[in-house]
This record gives C-alpha cells, structure tokens and sequence, in this order.
C-alpha cells in the first residue's frame, strides 16, 4: 500500500528547534516502513509560504490522492495537516467517501477514518479547535507586534531594494546596502526628464543594480520603487505615509520631483524611442495642451500637434527654427559683458560672510517654530490623558501639529546642510547661463546632453504659431529676472562709472546691492533640489566646450 507524506512548519523558530522539514520527512518515513507503507510522494510546506501557497499544496495533496488511489496520509501532527475547520471538514469528507482511507498522525498515535470512535473523533475536534486557535492567535500577535513597530518608526516587513535588514530577532532594523547607491541614481536620473522606465532598466542595469535574486529589475517593479516614500525616510502601510527612523538614501525634495514626472508621463508625454528627438516631449501645444509630436522627414525632425483634443493649429516646426527661437532665451540669463559676470561672481563671494550670518538667523527660526510644535503635541497629549479633549479633537490637533513639526524638520535639515555649497551652485549656475548657447551648439553635444540642458533651464515650453514661450526652473527664473536690471545698469558707459579704481565694482551700486541681497535671500535649497548632482550635471555639461 502506498502513502502520502504532508510536511509542514510555519516558523523558522520551529525549524531551528528540530520540527525542520527534514526532520519530520526522516521521521514520518520511518513510520512508514514500519507500517509497511510504500512512500509515493511528499509534499513540504516551508516557513515562507503564504495562505494561498498553502492552500494549493493542500489541494494538489489530495488531488493526487485521489488520481493515483492512495489511501494513506501520513503526518507528524494535526496542526502540521489543517489549522482551520474548512480544511479539516474537506479531510473528513475525504476520509468518509472510502472505508479504506486514513490519515496518520504520527507524535498523536491517531488513526482518523471511517471506523474512528465517537470519543476518537471528539479529540480529533478538539485538537483541530485548538490549531485554529493557535492561528488566529498568532495572527492576532503578528499584527499586535507590526503595530508596535509601525509605532516606534520601523518597518514590519522586508524593506525594499537598496536596504537590507540588520540585528537580532525582536531588535532588526533596516540600513542602506550596497544597491542603495544605484537607487539614488534611479531617482536622480528619472528627475531630469529625459529617460523613460524601460530605458532607465537597462541604463541601471548595466551599470550594477539588481533585485534581490541578482536579476534585472523589472519595468513594473522600478516603477514602485520611484514611487516608494520608503527611500526618503517615509513609510507607506496600508495606505497609509507614516513617519519612519531609517536612514533616508534620497531627499523629500527629489523625491517629489520624481513624482511630478512621472504624473506628468503617464498623463500626456509619449512613449521613449530608439530614435529620441531633442524636443520629445519637451514642448506642448499652447492652444490644446497636448505634447508636440515629432517626425523625421528627409533627415529633418518637424514638429506638430497630433489634434487629440479640439486644436486649430496646423502650423509644422522644424527643429532648426525652434532652436533659434530658444537661443535669445539663453541669452536672457546672463550680463551681456563677461566681464560684468566675473565681478558680480567676485563680489557674491566676498558677500558670502553675510550669507553665514543670516542662516543663522533663519535657523533659529526655524528651530523655535520645530520646538513649538513638539511643545503643542505634549500638551495635547497631556490634555487627552486627563479628559480634558475627546478623540476628534486630540487626531484633528495631533494630524495639524505634527504636519507643522514635519515642515519645520525639513526646513531644519535643508538649513543646516552647509549652505556654502548651494552658495557655490548658484554661481556655477551663472556658469551655465552664460555658456548655454555655446554648449547647445557644441559638435560634442548629443541628443541626450542637449535634452539635459533643457530640462535644467526650462520647466516647461510650450508653442503657438511662431512662438514659443517658455517657463524657467526656479533658479534660472531668478537670473532671468534679475539679468536684465544688471543689464541696464552695467552696459557702457555706465559700467565706468560703478568701477572703482581697482576695476572691482562698487559695492555701494543700489541695483548691484539690491542683487546680491536677493541672491543671498534667495531659497537655493529649493531651486536646486540635489546640490551634488546639479553641481555635477552643470560642470559636466560645461566641460563639453573646454
């Protein structure tokens, strides 16, 4: 006669313990052939399978059971069979179509089958009674111990690509591994504008990243893992954003910006392809709002509206034209004299002292708004404690004051990085102006690197019959405005006048003062939303006309 063998554990605990998968294979063959049963095959159920997994071995059990006539399971104990009564009414629904039929239970010294007495299957209630309640037990103590977790800023659960989880049962926590570097740059390369999902696969993967079973990852997943607040020190949990202590490995910042793109993507930019024109998906119709859509013909890109929506222009842009109409922009970013933006670039460094002075001030602002509101949280919670608010009002009060404390941390965080450096990217940033022509036009520029130039000064374009209007990006929004006062003020013989003797600009010029406190007033943190990366990208994009 031959047998089944169902094994099963459901903790790695119970497998450390000796109740292994192996353990109980040895043990229930064991019993077999002392019974004289012929094992035909053994089902094993690890510690790792879920509900459905289990159901379906469960059920692929039995089929097989019943396709190949065997009429003997074999088990160690009746929680490794069944834990809930559907499964245990199925088993002796199974038992009762055939006299032959029987499950064994090992480390019990039960037999269940037709012939088994009144008192025999009173136990075999119990006990199935008792393994239900030691699932829903456990589950009732899982969602108790991820609640406590969620509570003290961890997540309950494996983190996602680019951490990995440290420490000792009870104690685990969750730090950076050696892919987090890749996902920043996932997250970095997405913001500027320029790449799709799929490219960004293959870019990410050729250079390192893989999951976590060394394969690439996938479009679908890259896509969850851009949009996961997990990597910039969030936590999302059933829906839910939670506040969480692991160590971030991107900013609030670029985090949101990643997001504004790829809403914007899935609304109205087309798909990537093999062969990228600059402007794919740079420019949208002005009249409709669609994307301006772009063909090559006889080796020339021309532009035009597709029409999806009500639109009546049915003007063609040609690349070429385009980008002469965007050339006078460029120029609109910076002095018309290279050596007016020398001085103004001197005299914002020596300016930079002041800059020190007012983060301080404005540290210390932020610092007494931050303690204001923990203040105002321990007084809720006080008030709470002594009845002195119902529920409604102390989740209303806590969701307002801890919304303040957030901003107010991040605030904190963008303050106390060393501003020096978003001092030092901002004049990097009049680098660029100035030489955005030059690089746009340089035979070193590709595709890609020009996409990159556009995407760094222009927030959005858009085209109506000959025109093209433009928005500029916060930072250059702020040379676009300012240049052309400097302009006005410095252009011949005007700029004689505000030298002084050794050929540095007066200091005391009204317009020369009023930008250099506009500059050091300026919100640089939020322009420049990753000061490393934009540093890079402009000093890279510069070197192409070194």
């Amino acid at each position: 006669m031959h047998t089944i063998l169902f094994c099963r554990v459901s903790s790695r605990e119970q497998e450390e313990t000796g109740y292994s998968l192996d353990a109980q294979e040895k043990l229930l063959k064991e019993y077999s052939n002392n019974k004289g049963l012929m094992v035909a095959k053994v089902f094993r159920i690890s510690e790792s399978a879920s509900g459905k997994q289990i159901r379906k071995m469960f059920n692929e059990m039995l089929a097989f059971a019943v396709k190949n006539k065997i009429n003997v399971i074999g088990c160690e104990k009746i929680d490794r069979l069944t834990r809930n009564l559907k499964d245990a009414a199925t088993i002796n629904d199974w038992v009762q179509d055939d006299p032959t039929r029987s499950v064994h239970f090992l480390k019990e010294n039960f037999i269940l089958n037709r012939n088994t007495r009144a008192h025999e299957n009173l136990v075999w209630d119990m006990k199935v009674a008792i393994a239900r309640f030691y699932t829903n037990n456990l589950s009732e103590e899982v969602r108790k111990g991820q609640k406590e977790k969620l509570a003290q800023g961890w997540f309950p659960a494996k983190p996602p690509v680019g951490y990995k989880t440290i420490g000792e049962h009870g104690h685990k926590t969750h730090v950076p591994d050696e892919q987090a570097p890749y996902i920043k740059r996932a997250f970095e390369l997405y913001a500027e504008g320029n790449l799709s999902i799929g490219k960004l696969a293959d870019i990410l993967f050729s250079e390192g990243l893989r999951n976590h079973v060394g394969k690439k990852v996938t479009k679908p997943r890259l896509h969850i893992i851009l949009s996961d607040p997990f990597y910039f020190g969030k936590m999302r949990w059933k829906g839910q954003i939670l506040p969480a202590e692991h160590e971030p490995i991107i900013t609030k910042d670029l985090y949101n910006s990643v997001q504004s793109k790829m809403k914007r993507k899935l609304s109205n930019q087309p798909a990537y392809r093999k062969h990228l024109p600059v402007f794919k998906a740079k420019i949208s119709c002005e009249e409709c709002g669609g994307m301006i859509a772009w063909e090559l013909q006889k080796g020339n890109w021309y532009g035009h509206c597709n029409h999806y929506r009500p639109c009546k222009q049915r003007t063609s842009w040609r690349q070429e034209r385009v980008e002469e109409s965007l050339f006078p922009l460029f120029d609109k970013m910076t002095p018309k004299d290279p050596e007016v933006l020398d001085m103004i670039k001197k005299a914002l460094k020596e300016s930079q002292s002041t800059e020190i002075d007012y983060q301080a001030k404005a540290i210390e602002e932020v610092q007494m708004t931050l303690n204001s509101a923990e203040r105002r949280l321990e007084a809720i919670y006080e008030d709470k404690i002594d009845g002195k608010i119902d529920s409604a009002f102390y989740a209303r009060k806590f969701k307002q004051y801890s919304e303040e404390k957030e901003n107010a941390q991040d605030e904190l965080n963008k303050r106390t990085n060393p501003n020096y450096r978003y001092f030092e990217a901002g004049i990097v940033i009049h680098d660029l102006a100035q030489r955005a022509a030059d690089i746009y036009k340089s035979p070193k520029a590709t595709v890609e690197y020009k996409r990159r130039l556009l995407s760094r000064i222009f927030s959005n374009l858009t085209i109506n019959a000959d025109k093209i209007r433009v928005e500029y990006t916060k930072a250059f929004q702020f040379l676009a405005e300012w240049m052309p006062i400097i302009n006005d003020t410095f252009e011949p013989p005007n700029i004689l006048c505000l030298q002084g003797s050794n050929g540095d600009l007066d200091l005391s010029c009204p317009e020369l003062r009023a930008y250099l406190y506009a500059f050091r007033t300026f919100d640089w943190c939020e322009a420049i939303e990753d000061i490393e990366t934009t540093t890079q990208e402009i000093n890279e994009l510069l070197s192409l006309i070194e």
